[in-house]
C-alpha cells in the first residue's frame, strides 16, 4: 500500500529548467565560457554540483564550486521573480494527497537555496509538506537511491510504501533502486526514456486511473 508521496521538484512541481540553465550560462560567461543548453542535459536531475561542475569540467574550467553555485542561484533568483507557476495539476494532486491522509515530501537534488526560491515563487511553501530533503543532505546524488531512502525515513515510512514522482531518467533509476513505485512525468524526457517507471503521465493532471485507484483517491 502506498502511504507516502516523494516529489522531485524541477519538472514535477515547477518547470524551472530553462531558467537555471540560463542562469548557469550567464555565470559561465563571467569566466569567458560560452556554454550551450545541450551541455547541461546529461546532468539534469543530478543536482547543481554535477550540473555546474560537469559543464565546467567539459570546458576545462576550474571553479570554486560552492561560490559559483551561490552566484548562479543569485542570478536565478532574480531571473524567476514572478515567472514561476506550479505545473499543471500540481495543486490539485497535493490537495488530493492531503485529503487522503498520504504523507508528502519534497526530495530534490537541488540545494536548499534553490528549493526555497522555487517553492516560494509557486506559492506552495515547504510547510505544505511533511518533510523536505535537498541535495545538501545527501552524500550521493541521483541515480543513487540515498535521497529517496532518507525522504521515506523522514516520513516514518519504508521506501516500498512510497511513490516517487519524477521527470528525470536519473530520478526514476534512483526511485526504483530505493524500492519505491515510480510515476514518471514526461515534462523533461520522453516516455520511452522513462520506461522503467511503473506509471507514466504527461503531468499531474493526467495521473493514470489505475494509480488513482491504488492511492484510493475519491474524485
Amino acid at each position: 500500500m502506498i502511504k507516502g508521496i516523494l516529489f522531485d521538484m524541477d519538472g514535477v512541481l515547477v518547470d524551472s529548467e530553462k531558467f537555471i540553465c540560463e542562469a548557469a550560462i550567464q555565470m559561465f560567461t563571467e569566466f569567458g565560457v560560452h556554454a550551450n543548453p545541450e551541455d547541461f542535459i546529461p546532468f539534469v536531475g543530478c543536482g547543481e554540483n554535477k550540473y555546474i561542475g560537469g559543464v565546467a569540467e567539459k570546458y576545462g574550467l576550474k571553479i570554486d564550486l560552492e561560490r559559483e553555485k551561490i552566484r548562479t542561484y543569485t542570478i536565478y533568483g532574480e531571473m524567476v521573480k514572478g515567472k514561476l507557476n506550479p505545473l499543471n495539476g500540481v495543486s490539485q494532486f497535493i490537495e488530493l494527497c492531503r485529503n487522503e491522509g498520504l504523507k508528502m515530501a519534497v526530495a530534490t537534488s537541488a540545494d536548499r537555496m534553490k528549493m526555497e526560491i522555487n517553492l516560494k515563487e509557486i506559492g506552495i511553501p515547504a510547510s505544505a509538506f511533511d518533510a523536505t530533503i535537498d541535495g545538501t543532505e545527501v552524500n550521493h546524488k541521483k541515480p543513487n537511491p540515498e535521497i529517496f531512502v532518507k525522504a521515506a525515513m523522514k516520513l516514518g515510512l519504508k521506501p516500498e510504501e512510497c511513490l516517487v514522482v519524477e521527470d528525470a531518467i536519473n530520478g526514476i533509476e534512483a526511485g526504483k533502486a530505493a524500492g519505491c513505485k515510480c510515476l514518471a512525468l514526461t515534462t523533461s524526457f520522453s516516455a520511452s526514456e522513462l520506461a522503467k517507471a511503473d506509471w507514466i503521465a504527461g503531468d499531474l493532471s493526467e495521473v493514470p486511473e489505475d494509480l488513482i485507484k491504488a492511492l484510493n483517491f475519491k474524485r
